[in-house]
């Protein structure tokens, strides 16, 4: 089970809150920023820059809400389909005033019926494997955890709290191709990511972090839609907080001395073809 004194500290929020308050508290896409780029990161909390908003980032959280949170949760957040051009019978371009105005009153994001039936495919691929099912039936989606460390505020938005086998993270991933999958995680840094919620979520209940297991459901965005689920290695997770670590000391040390290196200062070696 969650510890109790992690589960009395869950904050459950729209999601438009969570990212308003990037602005005081450290979460991990902003320190992916900063360990890429200090400066890139001082643009981001400055407003000089924003973060892009794809198609496929609508995609990605339409379907962490039905598999996460449920249908009646993603038919309220969610609209599908559209207006109706009377004289085709055919649903209006999204790029008619038509549309815009329909999508507009109802207030909320749109997707097409393509999209729903591609996330109602999603949704089948995850709670079609045993595994990822077993770690979905009990738990908690979209829990915002905030706490100080090491002397910076930070805050988490966790996928999913899972209550069985014991108390454990578990993220839910989108894949174009499950067979590149774990390169993919390398090269996004799913790792520290997720090396970070658990860094969060372990200061707040007061535990070791290595008492909170890891795990990644991830799910094909196409046919056939296979699911796989991966329990990030201790040591993979350990190498990923001690960089997640170092990286908040220099963010320290920047916002102290109000400098913002790009990374790129020093003479690099180009050395191999």
């Amino acid at each position: 089970m969650i510890p109790t004194q992690l589960a009395h500290l869950f904050v459950f929020e729209p999601a438009e809150s969570y990212h308003t308050a990037v602005k005081d508290n450290l979460s991990s896409h902003r320190l992916a920023d900063f360990r890429k780029s200090p400066l890139l990161y001082h643009w981001k909390q400055t407003g000089l820059a924003r973060d892009e908003d794809r198609p496929a980032y609508l995609l990605g959280r339409a379907a962490h809400t039905l598999i996460l949170e449920g249908r009646e949760k993603f038919l309220a957040e969610y609209a599908i389909g559209g207006p109706v051009n009377p004289r085709t019978g055919e649903v209006f371009g999204s790029n008619t005033k038509a549309f815009t105005e329909w999508a507009e009153a109802l207030g909320k994001p749109v997707l097409t019926e393509k999209q729903a039936k591609q996330i109602e495919q999603m949704t089948a691929g995850v709670m079609s494997h045993d595994l990822a099912r077993q770690l979905l039936v009990l738990g908690v989606a979209e829990s915002v955890l905030r706490t100080r460390w090491h002397e910076v505020d930070c805050q988490v938005r966790i996928d999913w709290f899972t209550h069985m086998a014991g108390a454990a993270i578990v993220d839910l991933k989108t894949a174009d191709d499950l067979t590149y999958f774990e390169a993919d995680a390398r090269r996004y840094c799913y790792p520290h990511q997720l090396a970070f919620y658990r860094s969060i979520a372990a200061t707040a209940a007061g535990i070791d972090p290595r008492e909170l297991p890891v795990h990644m459901i991830a799910v094909e965005k196409r046919e056939p839609f296979r699911c796989g689920v991966w329990r990030i290695g201790e040591d993979v997770l350990g190498v990923a907080q001690k960089d997640n670590e170092e990286a908040v000391k220099r963010l320290r040390r920047c916002r102290e001395t109000n400098t913002w290196p790009t990374g790129y200062e020093d003479m690099r070696t180009f050395d191999w073809i």
